[in-house]
């Protein structure tokens, strides 16, 4: 296999750098990055590359990092002459204009079932929803949001106590691995595509920080189910004595929500002991 082929990789974050990581060592090295900027970061707000600039520049692959995915960026991106793109969770909405700079197509990522969970949210929303299945899809991108045609998609379990922290990696190896298996076929034109059905998408948006509150009283599933849906990202939360309280540990055993673990605002990680 050649050691570098023609096509351009998108991607910002460590479910992205990851991602790369797996293509890279399934042979499959592209030509150039492009990813979001260095940002600050920190208590001393230093600017930081992305985690898929520091895997890039760590295998001397040519980086990207524009601003904006306008006609500079677009026209740069298309100077490279690649046949395809693969883009994870880049974070920016391609142009229509950069979509048809890929003679062969841009490919993406999803973790979902396509149609369902359209957005940046799918797992969260699967875990939220108490789905005992899930999956990922490899689609086409087209120029709305993951409404591509079909190449490829998996099925997967999701075990009764699998949180996100679980859950994330077995979907980012699942789909690199499934996008590294169908490539070959997919450049040789081999791959039959699929339209989605639109009538049965369903949208899983991003999520902000405050739709990790819980509130002791709701259903011990429903929290349960945050808990899992957030364990990796936003996090959950409650107030007590008008505290913050960081759910770092819970359970979930004989319909009980369980608090095991918690950082209440100011303090130190500790056992969670309910007030009486």
């Amino acid at each position: 296999m050649n050691p570098t082929h023609n096509f351009v990789y998108f991607g910002t974050p460590e479910v992205a750098r990851d991602t790369l990581a797996i293509l890279i060592e399934r042979g499959f090295i592209p030509r150039a990055v492009v990813t979001s900027p260095d940002a600050p970061q920190g208590r001393g707000l230093t600017l930081t590359p992305s985690p898929v600039k520091t895997t890039a520049l760590k295998r001397d692959i040519s980086v990207m990092t524009p601003e904006k995915l306008d006609d500079t960026a677009v026209a740069a991106i298309r100077a490279l002459a690649c046949d395809y793109a693969v883009v994870v969770a880049y974070g920016k909405i391609f142009p229509e204009s950069l979509i048809a700079a890929f003679p062969k197509g841009v490919l993406n990522i999803h973790y979902s079932l396509l149609p369902k969970y359209r957005g940046a949210a799918p797992l969260e929303a699967a875990l939220l929803a108490g789905d005992a299945v899930t999956g990922v899809t490899i689609q086409k991108m087209a120029y709305e949001l993951d409404a591509g045609a079909i190449l490829a998609q998996k099925e997967t379990a999701i075990a009764p106590e699998e949180t996100a922290r679980e859950l994330r990696p077995r979907l980012i190896a699942l789909g690199a691995q499934m996008l590294a298996d169908i490539l070959p076929a997919f450049l040789r034109g081999e791959i039959t595509l699929t339209p989605q059905d639109a009538s049965r998408a369903t949208r899983a948006p991003k999520r902000k920080k405050e739709d990790g509150l819980l509130s002791l009283d709701a259903p011990a599933e429903e929290n349960w189910n945050k808990y899992r849906a957030y364990a990796d990202t936003i996090g959950t939360y409650f107030f007590e004595h008008e505290k913050r309280i960081k759910i770092t540990q819970a359970s979930f055993k004989d319909g009980r929500f369980i608090i095991e673990r918690i950082i209440p605002e100011g303090k130190r990680e500790m056992p969670y002991r309910q007030s009486t």
